[in-house]
């Protein structure tokens, strides 16, 4: 059963592995009260006044605590933040009180054109500081810190003047940002652009890290016949991502750490397991560690 005696008044996130809460699931969830840490759900999905969505996630909001997560805001792109957009956002934040709030290192809109697709940041002075503004202005807004995601790319652009972590950090150091570590989006970077996903995770922020990501991709292959990974969530952790979380998570600790799997939804108990070997993985990593450090 889930532990809903235990949620905090504040609806703070446990360091525990929680799951994307989709329509398919809403009756078995509050049907079963699974054990489970937490809930996400993408922000946009609710920006409606009414209607079952809301019925549905307040009701698992009284049970289990809640992130939510953006994916409309266009952090990165060159143009002000859409203010309609954001005060919909701070309504929704102020009506479900969620433990934690991120976005994406990415942009998705211009001019008046909107685009599916979470588009990549070039990493310069100047998309520096229009990001930091765009964050700061956010964070302004919604009166909370917000998380910032690691982006999946595909390619990498010739100004790029930072190396991604060093552009992600500068963020957080200038801004007082969270992080959303996506290992997922770690491993098809890297893969894509050949860059060493050990090394990535090594000198990424950690500190500031408070939450985690895990999800499924697709392997293509490019015009020259080179791996190409697209960032899908559709189908279970792969194994590399696995061993990459547990190198995070060694150096890290418990973390909140979330399953997503938006697309080709499987039933309710495949996805709680992988949210059930995420958090096994995620505490013997810990033990682990622990036992390292004190052997030196």
């Amino acid at each position: 059963m889930a532990r809903t005696n235990d949620l905090p008044r504040n609806g703070q996130i446990p360091a525990r592995a929680g799951v994307g809460l989709k329509p398919e699931h809403y009756r078995t969830i509050l049907e079963t009260a699974p054990d489970v840490g937490f809930f996400e759900v993408h922000a946009e999905n609710y920006m409606g006044a009414g209607g079952p969505p809301h019925r549905y996630l307040t009701e698992v909001r009284e049970r289990y605590p809640l992130s939510l997560h953006g994916v409309g805001l266009s952090i990165g792109a060159d143009r002000p933040l859409d203010r309609s957009h954001l005060n919909r956002l701070k309504v929704l934040i102020e009506r479900y009180r969620p433990g934690l709030f991120s976005e994406h290192l990415a942009w998705s809109t211009h001019d008046t054109a909107y685009f599916d697709d979470l588009l990549p940041v070039p990493y310069t002075t100047s998309s520096l500081s229009r990001v930091v503004s765009h964050i700061d202005e956010v964070q302004d807004t919604l009166g909370r810190r917000m998380l910032l995601e690691n982006p999946s790319t595909y390619l990498a652009f010739a100004e790029s003047t930072y190396s991604e972590t060093d552009f992600i950090a500068e963020i957080a150091r200038r801004t007082g940002c969270g992080l959303l570590l996506d290992v997922n989006n770690v491993h098809v970077a890297s893969t894509n652009q050949q860059w060493d996903p050990i090394r990535y995770i090594d000198e990424y922020p950690l500190g500031s890290v408070q939450e985690i990501h895990l999800a499924g991709y697709t392997r293509e292959a490019d015009e020259k016949g080179r791996p190409l990974l697209i960032d899908t969530h559709d189908r279970p952790v792969d194994v590399i991502v696995w061993d990459l979380y547990e190198h995070a998570v060694a150096h890290l600790g418990p973390v909140p750490t979330l399953i997503e799997w938006d697309a080709n939804v499987p039933a309710w108990p495949e996805l709680k397991a992988e949210a059930e070997r995420a958090e096994a993985i995620m505490f013997s990593a810990h033990v682990k560690e622990q036992a390292r450090a004190i052997a030196r």
